[in-house]
């Protein structure tokens, strides 16, 4: 029997897994500049974690959950998003305790059982950012900023910022009824799912591709903010204006879960089939609260990973070599290959990338392995050079070639790597 990976799974392999680790090495390091620390949760909480931070009307929760009972006959789920493991983490160990809000990031897999697609995975991966603590719209308009300054830096083109206001409970309670009003004579246009959401959830109805084109002239929520919701979201903007973060207000905008409120936000990119939603997030002001936690208000986003890669794809984005060689050993003979063993060591030990043939092939079999690779140099030991205690060096773009003293090696190869760079 031949093994197969799962559906709507990926192997991440060599040559492609390095546009993975330029990716999220790009996340930390805006991270850092914005000044959000990393926090790692656990794959799989308490099903009931998902059900109440989530919303039990979500897709999420009603369709793509993967749940099981373990041996203690407890219901565990498999993450299908960071939100709500990050803010029971928070609760839990009680982080609101510290005088500034907690700024926290995470990358890793999430689990929902979709359709598998294009930029669509049963097992995906996100990077995301929580900021737990603080009402200040500035904060909304920061993370929005860190995410557009994410894909900015990665090289994607052409992405655009959506935002909207969703409101407090208070206010989409009041906009539930005029949507209602309007979605009524509709009903029977619109697809089982919305149906199914007008009853419980209308303001998901808007958030329907197949149906979208019945919504063109629904009422907006914007027009039904409160004072304090409409002033929130004008500081938002205003403080996007002031960071010449380019966006556009979509008032169907409404993510697809509950725990939102006040600012929605969605980042958009052509180029990955008919998905065109890269990332999102928004303001949840309650969720701490609904877990067990204080009433402690924050903001957040979730990027997909698969996504931002295809797109760098699409847009044949050319990224750096994250797994350049610096140098390959050739040796020529027995004591040239002892030798060799002795200073890849070396080598590795002083921060260089290297590498030897493990195959006892001729020279120039050898050759062609360093250029496989991409080493930058290449460095032949024979005998003869052995007595004489020196090495061939090679650059491999050029054909320079010198020889070098073989104590000399690693510091001759950083000092042109260094020149090479500057």
């Amino acid at each position: 029997m031949a093994f197969q990976k799962s559906p709507g799974t990926q192997d991440i392999l060599p040559g492609t897994v390095e546009r993975w680790q330029f990716v999220e090495n790009k996340a930390r390091e805006v991270c850092r500049r914005y000044n959000f620390r990393e926090i790692r949760t656990p794959i799989f909480e308490a099903t009931e974690l998902f059900q109440r931070g989530v919303g039990e009307t979500t897709d999420i929760v009603e369709k793509e959950m993967y749940t099981f009972q373990d041996r203690g006959d407890r219901s565990l789920t498999l993450r299908p998003e960071g939100t709500a493991g990050v803010v029971r983490s928070y609760v839990e160990n009680k982080l609101y305790g510290e005088p500034d809000p907690s700024k926290l990031y995470y990358i890793g897999p999430m689990f929902r059982y979709e359709r598998p697609q294009a930029g669509r995975y049963r097992q995906l991966h996100q990077f995301g950012v929580e900021a737990i603590g603080s009402v200040d719209p500035a904060l909304d308009a920061e993370v929005i900023a860190l995410g557009y300054t994410f894909y900015t830096e990665v090289g994607l083109k052409d992405v655009q910022v959506e935002i909207n206001s969703v409101g407090t409970p208070a206010v989409r309670a009041a906009f539930r009824e005029k949507l209602l009003q309007y979605l009524e004579p509709k009903r029977e246009l619109l697809c089982k799912d919305c149906q199914s959401r007008m009853d419980r959830n209308p303001l998901r109805v808007l958030d329907c591709k197949t149906d979208a084109k019945y919504f063109d002239d629904a009422p907006s929520i914007l027009d039904s903010l409160d004072e304090e919701c409409r002033d929130h979201f004008e500081k938002v903007k205003q403080y996007l204006t002031d960071m010449d973060i380019p966006y556009a207000i979509n008032h169907r905008l409404v993510r697809g879960l509950d725990y939102y409120t006040h600012t929605a936000f969605e980042y958009k990119a052509e180029g990955i089939g008919a998905i065109d939603t890269i990332g999102g997030g928004g303001r949840y002001n309650g969720l701490v609260a609904d877990i067990g936690g204080p009433d402690q208000p924050g903001v957040g986003v979730g990027l997909g990973l698969e996504r931002t890669i295809l797109l760098l794809e699409h847009q044949q984005t050319e990224l750096p070599n994250m797994h350049e060689l610096d140098v390959y050993l050739v040796a020529l003979g027995e004591a040239a290959e002892r030798e060799v063993t002795r200073m890849l060591y070396q080598l590795r030990s002083q921060g260089l990338s290297a590498e030897k043939d493990y195959g006892g092939r001729k020279m120039k079999a050898q050759l062609k392995s360093a250029d496989r690779m991409g080493a930058v140099f290449t460095a032949i030991l024979g005998e003869d050079e052995l007595n004489r205690g020196e090495i061939a060096l090679k650059e491999m773009t050029s054909g320079e070639q010198a020889m070098v003293p073989l104590h000399e090696l690693g510091a001759v190869i950083k000092a042109k790597r260094s020149a090479s760079l500057t």
